[in-house]
C-alpha cells in the first residue's frame, strides 16, 4: 500500500500571473492504490516555466483567508523561529515561525514581506526563487495545516493552490520551476510542478534530517539525496536517466549540497571531520578538506557559484571557508541534450580526464608542515585545512552561503543575520560586515 494520498484541491487559477492558460475549478485527485497512479480532470496545468510575481510589501487590501485561518499581523512578543531556509539563489531567505512566515533580502539586508496567522506555525518556508509561490508545511501546533501536509501556496491570489498529503510527517520539501521533491523520512516524491502529478519514487535508508539537493540551471536536471546504504548518496540525472551511487564516507551523511547546475556534489559525514566534493557525472572524488578533528555537526554545505570557495558550518561555532580547486567546463552546455550525448558526457569527464577539473585558485588550504612526507604519515598530516573562518555562537545552528564580492551570509537559528568579508589572497579571520536580529526588524505593513 502506498503511503501517500494527494489531492489537489480548490485548484483556483484565475489571474494568476505565472500561467498560460486560465482556468477555473479544475481538481487533481490521487487516491491510495496498490499502483500509484492520477486522475487529471483537465489536460491543462500549472506552467511553471513561466515566472510568477516577485514579493512584495503586503498591501492593506490584501484581506483574503488562508484556507480558513484568520491572517494578521502580530506585532505583540517576538516570534519564535522554527525555520530558515535559503532561495535557490541565495539572494533571500525565508523564515518560519510560531505565527506564520517572513521573507528577509540579503543585500540590502531588510525584510521584504511576512504573513502572520493567529496561533499557526510552519516547520517548513521553502521560496520558488523570488517569486509569490511557497511550498509550507505546518508543525504540531498547527491544527489547519499539520506536518504530514504540504501547502502550495500562491501568496499573489493568497490562496492555496495544491495540497499534499501524506501517512508521515515531511521532512523536507523543495522547489525547481518544473518540480516539486517532499522528502519523507525513507522516501522521496518527486511531482511535475505543470500538472502535480507524481514522476519519480525513490526510497532512501532513514533521513531524518530531510537530506536532498536539486539542480536548478534550466539545462540541467539532478536530485542528489541519500541511497539505501550507510555513508552512500544516490544521484539522479534526470535528463539523462543516468542513477550513480557513490559511496561518499563511512559514516552515515550528515549534509549535502550542489552546484546550481548539478554536476558537483560536496558532502559531510555525522563524523563531521571531512567534507568531499564529487563528479556527478561520474561519481569521481575531486578533492577532500578537513573541517578538523573533533567530531562535529555539520549544518550546513555552500560552494561559492563560480566554484571557487566552499563554506562549512557547524556546532563548534565556526564557518569554515576553503578553497576549490575543481571547476567543471563543457558539461550539458546544450539545452537539449539527449542520453546519447550523456553518455558520451560522461565518458569524457571519466577519471581519466580529471584534468577538466582541476584548477588553481585565488588562494590555497594551508596543510600540516608534514604533508610533504604524504604517504608515509597517517592522513591527517596531508589534509588540506581552511583558508578562512569566522567565529559564532557554539551550539547555536547556523546555515551559511556565498553573497557577492567575497562574502559570506549568515542565519542563525537564534535570529541572527551576519554578513562578513574574506580576503581571497591571504584568508585568515573574516570581517563582519553586518549584523542584524531579523525577528526584531520593524513589520512592513502600513
Amino acid at each position: 500500500m502506498p503511503e501517500l494520498f494527494l489531492c489537489c484541491s480548490n485548484f483556483l487559477l484565475g489571474g494568476f500571473l505565472w500561467l498560460i492558460t486560465v482556468i477555473d475549478n479544475i481538481k487533481h485527485m490521487i487516491v491510495p492504490s496498490s499502483h500509484i497512479s492520477s486522475t487529471v480532470s483537465n489536460s491543462h496545468g500549472v506552467f511553471a516555466s513561466a515566472m510568477p510575481s516577485p514579493f512584495e510589501s503586503p498591501s492593506a487590501a490584501t484581506t483574503s483567508s488562508f484556507n480558513q485561518p484568520q491572517l494578521g499581523f502580530n506585532d505583540g512578543d517576538e516570534a519564535e523561529l522554527f525555520s530558515v531556509s535559503w532561495n535557490q539563489d541565495y539572494a533571500c531567505f525565508a523564515a518560519g515561525t510560531n505565527c506564520g512566515f517572513r521573507i528577509y533580502n540579503c543585500e540590502p539586508f531588510k525584510e521584504t514581506f511576512r504573513r502572520d496567522l493567529k496561533s499557526e506555525g510552519f516547520k517548513i518556508v521553502e521560496m520558488l526563487f523570488r517569486c509569490n509561490i511557497l511550498a509550507l508545511v505546518g508543525c504540531k501546533t498547527n491544527s489547519h495545516y499539520p506536518p504530514n501536509k504540504v501547502i502550495i501556496w500562491d501568496d499573489h491570489q493568497s490562496r492555496c493552490i495544491g495540497e499534499f498529503t501524506f501517512r508521515s510527517d515531511v521532512r523536507a520539501v523543495k522547489l525547481r520551476r518544473d518540480r516539486i521533491v517532499v522528502v519523507l523520512e525513507h522516501k522521496i516524491y518527486v511531482y511535475s510542478f505543470m500538472d502535480l502529478k507524481l514522476l519519480h519514487q525513490i526510497e532512501t535508508l532513514a533521513n531524518p534530517r530531510g537530506l536532498c539537493c536539486l539542480s536548478h540551471h534550466s539545462n540541467t536536471s539532478v536530485l542528489t539525496c541519500p541511497g539505501l546504504y550507510r555513508g552512500q548518496v544516490r544521484i539522479e540525472h534526470f535528463g539523462l536517466n543516468v542513477t550513480r551511487l557513490i559511496n561518499a564516507h563511512d559514516s552515515h551523511i550528515a549534509c549535502l549540497t550542489l552546484t546550481l547546475d548539478g554536476l558537483l556534489l560536496a558532502t559531510a559525514s555525522t563524523r563531521g571531520t571531512l567534507i568531499r566534493i564529487f563528479n556527478t557525472m561520474d561519481g569521481t572524488r575531486l578533492q577532500e578538506v578537513r573541517r578538523g578533528v573533533d567530531r562535529a555537526d555539520i549544518f550546513s554545505i555552500s560552494l561559492a557559484p563560480n566554484v571557487q570557495w566552499l563554506a562549512v558550518s557547524s556546532d563548534k561555532g565556526t564557518v569554515h571557508i576553503f578553497s576549490l580547486r575543481v571547476r567543471v567546463v563543457g558539461e550539458d552546455s546544450s539545452s537539449h541534450t539527449n542520453p546519447a550525448q550523456g553518455s558520451q558526457l560522461s565518458n569524457q569527464n571519466s577519471s581519466t580526464s580529471l584534468d577538466a577539473f582541476i584548477s588553481p585558485s585565488t588562494g590555497a588550504n594551508p596543510g600540516s608542515s608534514f604533508s610533504f612526507m604524504r604517504g608515509v604519515l597517517p592522513k591527517y598530516f596531508s589534509s588540506e585545512w581552511s583558508f578562512a573562518q569566522f567565529h559564532l555562537p557554539e551550539d547555536v545552528q547556523h546555515i551559511a552561503a556565498f553573497g557577492s564580492q567575497n562574502t559570506v551570509s549568515i542565519i542563525g537559528m537564534d535570529g541572527s543575520f551576519y554578513r562578513c568579508s574574506f580576503d581571497p589572497v591571504h584568508g585568515g579571520e573574516m570581517l563582519q560586515q553586518e549584523y542584524v536580529r531579523f525577528l526584531k526588524t520593524e513589520s512592513l505593513h502600513r
